[in-house]
């Protein structure tokens, strides 16, 4: 390659359809959808996904039922031999690590697991830590109802599916937790509205935490990014910037996650 030639783009463009099919068919309904209402989704032409997804039956990534796609039980098993995390932290980590740097607090990156609980797989820090975030949290799982964290994953739930599985008395970690079920609920309706959740004082004292979801783009939630810091430093009067630096991080981490190259 000469001197100042551009790089070649290796990207395959088929593939990088074939991917975003996968994608939208992952957010539909397990009784899946046709070609048509796939292709619509995925900014494909009808014959263009019709080709992709016969490619992708053929190797049992996806299913046909009738005339509805489904995915694969190929890609289910290759699905199970995958760290849900690895390449997700890879990513990640750099954008984690500028967020804690600006703030010079800790940093974490958590995402939802089958147990209907989190992992918290990912974390940042600069030069200040408290308490529990003194310590390597990695692997470390917190009450739901007590966590930022916590709020966000709740608040993906119904009240009604709340209702029936939150206790009308929930445990204390502070003074400040939260333990009444219809207090909670009216919380987590502020966390859907407003599209990020708060604890100040409510799983340590003094510990200020905010939280805000990544989401693909069907919508659903892939993973939650917090900011931690004692409330001498993170004060109530910080949160507008910061929850305004979180989203701009999201934003790129997103796009790092999932941006797509190739045009039908």
């Amino acid at each position: 390659m000469s001197e100042g030639a551009e790089p070649a783009d290796l990207t395959n463009k088929s593939v990088t359809k074939a991917v975003r099919l996968l994608r939208e068919l992952a957010a539909q309904p397990r009784t899946g959808a046709t070609v048509t209402s796939l292709a619509k989704a995925a900014g494909l032409s009808r014959p263009t996904a019709f080709r992709l997804l016969h490619s992708l039956q053929q190797d049992g990534l996806v299913d046909r039922i009738d005339t509805n796609y489904v995915l694969g039980w190929e890609l289910a098993r290759l699905g199970r031999r995958a760290d849900p995390s690895a390449g997700l932290v890879a990513r990640a980590q750099p954008l984690l690590q500028e967020l804690a740097d600006d703030f010079n607090e800790s940093v974490t990156l958590s995402v939802p697991n089958a147990e209907g609980g989190l992992d918290l797989v990912a974390e940042a820090a600069g030069s200040h830590v408290l308490g529990v975030l003194g310590r390597n949290m990695i692997g470390q799982h917190y009450p739901l109802h007590a966590s930022s964290t916590g709020k966000v994953l709740l608040a993906e739930q119904s009240a009604e599916k709340l209702r029936a599985t939150l206790p009308e008395n929930l445990e204390a970690y502070t003074p400040h937790t939260i333990t009444n079920r219809a207090t909670l609920l009216n919380e987590l309706e502020q966390v859907r509205e407003q599209g990020f959740a708060i604890i100040d004082n409510e799983l340590e004292p003094e510990l200020l935490s905010l939280s805000r979801p990544i989401r693909d783009a069907s919508g659903t939630l892939v993973a939650i990014l917090t900011l931690n810091g004692p409330r001498s430093r993170l004060g109530r009067a910080q949160i507008p910037d910061a929850l305004q630096h979180m989203q701009k991080i999201i934003d790129r981490m997103t796009e790092v996650l999932w941006s797509e190259t190739g045009t039908d």
